[in-house]
């Protein structure tokens, strides 16, 4: 029975269908006008730049340009690349300007169709940033990009690792930068942390395209970018918070084991308040008032310390250190330590030196930071099944874009066996089949332990020729995956191995030409060996054609149906032929996640023999509907983790809006007394309340607070003995007294030395008290979740004393600013003093599915040429490739020398 739904899709087409005929009438109009950008001579067509940015001037808008910017790159692309953008590259390029998502099946060329609305809106000449996911991609595609974009007089920069500032203030300075989003993020948390507004690189973030759309805005977004440095050296605290836990009784604590939880119980933590109250560590009246939440992280962590870790069974004590025991495998893990200070607890539980802790200083998710741009679009070949999480985190629209001919991949249903033994048989034997009939073949596998897992099983049938990539070396993983259509080839990849790069059949003709004939110079010779290679590519790729094109052969269903197509759309490219399937087994990690005890124990009913196997269209559907599941379970913890971050995000902008402000004033002067003011407004109130008579007055109080914020000793007590004299009277004179003691301060030093002074203590003051803030807020974080239990949402909580703790670092800043402006003192001349410089940091990115910090220092290391290197100083040898001989002369490559104590 068909429904009103399908009959009226079959009438008007689906709303996608619909859109995508909406661009129609541009593309006809961008056609229309090729036989006249054709005509052009090239530096006509390049003159075409100056004539649109000169329009844009005039007041005309990107839209208004789009047809002939589009006609115009067009053209560019088939003369300097010799590739011409079909019809349904032109309806993915007004996609991506449109603020949308182009899906666009692997092989559609995507790089290319970028092209098109970044040189439109280039033109406006704010920025475009071009955002793939490793440095590879970066580099290969803004080197061949390139070509299009100086041809019509556009400049373009590539960030990677290594850089200096001034090479990356350079590249986003271009018309067009390409990067990978890890960069982008930590340069925008790097330059929030600058002392000058010249030493920023980022110049503002007006519109990106994001290649992998769904790699780098849904898989990457689950973890933050974290900038972390050392704290100072807290060990004193460590020592007398956890001096307090041996006082304690069986009854001041509830363990819970299975949970590894810890918790004080009510008279714990009255029993804490006091020791920590006579120790001068409690502020304000409980434990749990907002100020204390990193003493109640602490206190927490000493208590694990003492009763849930067990020294040597989670720990031991080697030497001066605390050294991690793997639960699993029993194996001593040196160099690993428990974060968020649970180690240092460890350390002072077990008295030996406590290692400084590491301190976030900045922090970012990349939903917030791609939030920022004023335009974002994105492209990928599989973004649909995440429409949702697109549309209500970044307000994108997900738009298919049909492909340029019809898909001719078989898609068969999944094979699913009993056991993972079976499961593996029948692949080994697939593939086998597959490779005598010279048909290609990817298998794709969920880990880097199963695809190595699977290559040895392969080996020990005596099969020799496979390639296993596993998304750890990008370069060398782009040519091998370029190859893997040359009839016969069996390449084992991961999800991500080699992203981004065509599987072409027969081999990749550019890449191949690129590895052989790199170093042959022009000439007769190399033309002869060029044309061999052209003619091997095209007789390999018609033997793979009648093999069936590329088989891609699936071990397991991910969690998510989008990776699962993802490898999926690797085989079929414009217009190929190709097969897929899955293989599956009871044990694979999602049947055993939904229930598949009650299928086996069926199946054995049914009488399944052994190495059977159960291949029906209903098995495709149940799976699909478990991994829409699973899909909406980690939407919603992606979503509840941004709901958390956009608190912080909140606030961060306003610190962050506040630094530029500070960095671009002339004069802060006014800033300074208005804090200064505030503060005696402040210390006045709380010491001379409002309607309390003389005889209730703090004036000692107030004596010493003067002391302590301002740096002046005045007769408050002989004032306040005064006949008739009010608050305002006495809040006047300290106002009268101070800002003399400013203005004398300010004449002495200079109006140049003062500005200098002002900007570099409310900068470095400011950015104190936000790391401090920044530390609190992942406390309050870890604790905030228990207020459940008690019937309060944990968000709201979160929301309520994140806005106390960011007040109380406003207080905080007035007080810090004026105490330091009212005792700073000149010491060197203005013109010898230095900027300020930020602390020692590193950058971290935890990768979401293997929780390998994958934004590695080690990597950020420039190139050093061979020459540069001290074979005795590898502090000088810089960024090494781990296949590259040793710098320090042993003969051994560098894996398997120096590099081998990396790991």
């Amino acid at each position: 029975m068909v429904s009103f739904g399908d009959l009226a899709r079959k009438i008007f087409g689906s709303s996608n269908e619909r859109r995508v005929k909406g661009y129609k009438t541009r593309v006809d109009a961008i056609n229309a006008l090729e036989p006249e950008m054709k005509a052009l001579s090239d530096e006509a067509l390049a003159a075409k730049t100056v004539e649109f940015r000169a329009q844009i001037a005039e007041g005309k808008t990107l839209d208004d340009l789009l047809v002939p910017a589009f006609a115009v790159a067009r053209e560019a692309a088939r003369r300097v690349l010799g590739l011409r953008p079909f019809d349904v590259q032109l309806i993915g390029g007004m996609i991506l300007h449109e603020r949308a998502i182009a899906e666009m099946k692997t092989g559609e060329g995507k790089t290319l169709v970028a092209t098109l609305p970044v040189y439109l809106n280039a033109l406006a000449s704010k920025g475009v940033h071009v955002v793939t996911v490793n440095d590879y991609l970066a580099t290969r595609d803004s080197a061949t990009m390139n070509r299009i974009y100086s041809f019509l007089g556009l400049t373009t920069g590539v960030i990677v690792h290594g850089l200096t500032d001034d090479q990356r203030r350079d590249a986003y300075a271009r018309d067009i930068t390409y990067a990978t989003n890890n960069e982008l993020g930590f340069d925008y948390l790097r330059d929030n942390m600058k002392y000058e507004r010249g030493q920023m690189v980022q110049r503002g973030h007006f519109f990106a395209i994001v290649d992998e759309v769904d790699s780098i805005l849904v898989d990457e977004a689950r973890t933050p970018l974290i900038i972390s440095g050392p704290l100072d050296d807290r060990s004193d605290l460590y020592n007398r918070i956890d001096s307090f836990i041996p006082l304690l009784s069986d009854e001041d604590y509830e363990i819970d084991e299975k949970q590894r939880s810890a918790n004080f119980s009510e008279d714990g933590t009255e029993k804490l308040e006091n020791l920590l109250r006579d120790a001068g560590l409690l502020k304000g009246e409980t434990l749990y008032d907002v100020e204390n939440v990193a003493i109640v992280h602490h206190v927490n962590n000493a208590l694990k310390a003492h009763k849930l870790f067990q020294r040597d069974k989670d720990y031991i004590v080697r030497g001066d250190e605390i050294v991690i025991i793997d639960e699993f495998t029993g194996r001593m893990m040196p160099g690993r330590r428990y974060s968020e200070g649970q180690h240092q607890a460890l350390e002072a539980k077990e008295k030996v030196s406590i290692q400084p802790e590491n301190q976030t200083l900045a922090s970012i998710t990349f939903q917030n930071y791609f939030r920022m741009y004023k335009k974002l679009g994105g492209m990928t070949g599989t973004a649909s099944t995440e429409a949702e999480e697109f549309g209500n985190i970044y307000g994108l629209e997900v738009i298919e874009v049909p492909t340029n001919l019809p898909i001719v991949r078989i898609d068969e249903d999944d094979e699913v066996y009993r056991t993972a033994e079976e499961k593996y048989k029948a692949i080994l034997a697939e593939i086998k089949d597959a490779h005598d009939r010279g048909q290609p073949v990817l298998v794709g596998t969920t880990s880097i332990e199963k695809s190595e897992l699977l290559a040895e099983m392969l080996k020990k049938t005596g099969f020799a020729k496979f390639q296993v990539l596993n998304a750890r070396y990008h370069e060398q993983e782009a040519y091998i995956v370029s190859q893997a259509g040359v009839p016969g080839a069996v390449t084992i990849a991961t999800n991500m191995a080699g992203r981004g790069t065509d599987i072409q059949l027969g081999g990749n003709l550019d890449m191949r030409i690129e590895a052989e004939l790199g170093e042959v110079e022009p000439g007769p010779e190399r033309d002869a060996q060029e044309t061999a290679i052209r003619a091997e590519v095209q007789r390999l790729k018609e033997k793979a054609l009648a093999a069936g094109g590329l088989y891609v052969l699936a071990t397991e269903r991910h969690e998510s149906r989008r990776i699962d197509n993802q490898l999926r759309g690797r085989s079929g490219r414009q217009g190929d032929p190709g097969r897929s399937k899955f293989f599956l087994s009871l044990q694979d990690d999602l049947m055993r996640i939904f229930g598949s005890d009650r299928m086996d124990s069926m199946l054995q009913k049914l009488g399944l023999k052994e190495g059977e196997a159960i291949v029906h269209p209903w098995i495709n559907k149940a799976l699909e509907r478990a991994q829409k599941k699973v899909e909406a379970r980690n939407f919603d913890t992606r979503k509840n983790l941004l709901k958390y971050d956009d608190v912080l995000n909140d606030q961060r902008k306003v610190i962050f809006e506040q630094r530029i402000e500070m960095m671009d004033a002339t004069d802060l002067d006014e800033t300074v007394d208005d804090m200064r003011h505030e503060v005696i407004e402040d210390i006045v109130t709380r010491r001379i309340p409002q309607k309390a008579y003389a005889e209730q007055w703090d004036t000692e109080g107030l004596k010493t607070d003067v002391q302590a914020s301002l740096n002046l000793d005045l007769p408050v007590v002989e004032w306040a003995g005064e006949e008739g004299i009010d608050d305002a009277d006495i809040r006047e004179r300290i106002t009268a007294a101070a800002d003399a003691a400013a203005t004398d301060r300010a004449e002495r030093f200079g109006p140049e030395i003062m500005r200098y002074v002002e900007r570099s203590v409310l900068l470095q003051t400011l950015d104190h008290l936000w790391r401090e803030h920044i530390v609190n807020l992942d406390h309050l974080r870890s604790v905030v979740g228990f207020r459940g239990y008690a019937q309060r949402d944990p968000l709201q909580e979160y929301k309520a004393e994140a806005f106390e703790l960011f007040q109380a670092l406003l207080t905080n800043l007035r007080q810090g600013v004026t105490a330091q402006m009212m005792r700073v003192e000149l010491v060197r001349e203005a013109a010898e003093a230095p900027s300020p410089v930020p602390p020692m940091m590193e950058g971290h990115h935890i990768d979401p599915v293997t929780g390998e910090d994958d934004f590695n220092e080690a990597d950020a290391m420039p190139v050093v040429a061979p020459e540069n290197r001290d074979p005795k100083n590898p502090l000088t040898w810089g960024r090494v490739s781990r296949n590259e001989a040793c710098p320090c002369g042993s003969g051994k490559k560098y894996k398997h020398c120096h590099g081998a104590f990396e790991a």
